[in-house]
């Protein structure tokens, strides 16, 4: 069986299991598939067409071809190459948005480019997911595309073999946790996710509270602003060596 491949990528490549990986002739995936059921914006629909140059089914991991159990939140895990039109494009992410919205799976998106490198060109592959972002309870969640950083198309591998996965549900967590976090633990991930996003947070506020507080010219606005300087900082002290 020849196995689907996204450019040079494909499920061996990426390291998932030879039992997941989809057969070429059946891997390849109309894009009018994807606006046929649902409202899709004009630009969306210009952007499918023009910067989408193949959408390719790589593997499909469910509970039979990975010997994991059965997940009750995520049947099964789409691995899906887009292959992308531009040299040096980013990825798409109003296109994972409209791709991944349409099923309850968790679906992984590879997306391969042709790429300025030293005065030559290299394939390249970058990870996105959508997930929802961690939220308080009885607020609305929202979600938001993730994406890995571009590396040359050979070193883009997904680790499947974490002992701490034990479940679909798990192992959809730990690939999110590689996409977003370049780990592949599965534990505990909003929280980390969490974390992850109030320390960005924080330092954006000590940069600008620095800012602030260089610009002040009266003396009780500075001290004012010195007092939440050294509060931010402090706080987000103390979130790093958590992180860490």
């Amino acid at each position: 069986m020849t196995i689907a491949s996204c450019g040079s990528v494909s499920a061996t490549t990426l390291g998932l299991p030879n039992s997941a990986a989809i057969p070429a002739e059946k891997a390849r995936l109309p894009k009018g598939l994807f606006v046929a059921k649902i409202p899709v914006s004009a630009k969306t629909k210009q952007r499918l067409a023009n910067d989408i140059e193949s959408i390719t089914m790589l593997s499909l991991l469910q509970a039979r071809n990975t010997k994991l159990a059965a997940g009750t939140r995520v049947p099964e895990i789409l691995v899906i190459g887009l292959r992308l039109h531009e040299p040096n494009a980013a990825v798409p992410t109003d296109i994972v948005e409209l791709i991944a919205m349409q099923r309850k799976s968790g679906m992984l998106f590879v997306c391969v480019r042709d790429a300025d490198f030293e005065g030559t060109t290299r394939q390249e592959c970058a990870f996105a997911v959508r997930r929802a972002l961690p939220a308080r309870a009885g607020h609305t969640t929202t979600s938001k595309v993730f994406i890995s950083e571009w590396k040359p198309a050979g070193e883009a591998t997904l680790d499947v073999s974490d002992p701490t996965v034990e479940s679909v549900d798990a192992l959809w967590e730990s690939l999110c946790s590689q996409v977003i976090l370049d780990d592949p633990s599965p534990i505990d991930l909003n929280a980390r996710l969490a974390r992850r996003m109030q320390i960005a947070h924080l330092t954006a506020q000590v940069d600008k509270l620095t800012r602030d507080h260089q610009r002040a010219k009266n003396p009780e606005q500075r001290n004012e602003i010195y007092a939440k300087l050294h509060k931010t900082k402090n706080q987000l002290e103390e979130l790093q060596q958590t992180e860490g």
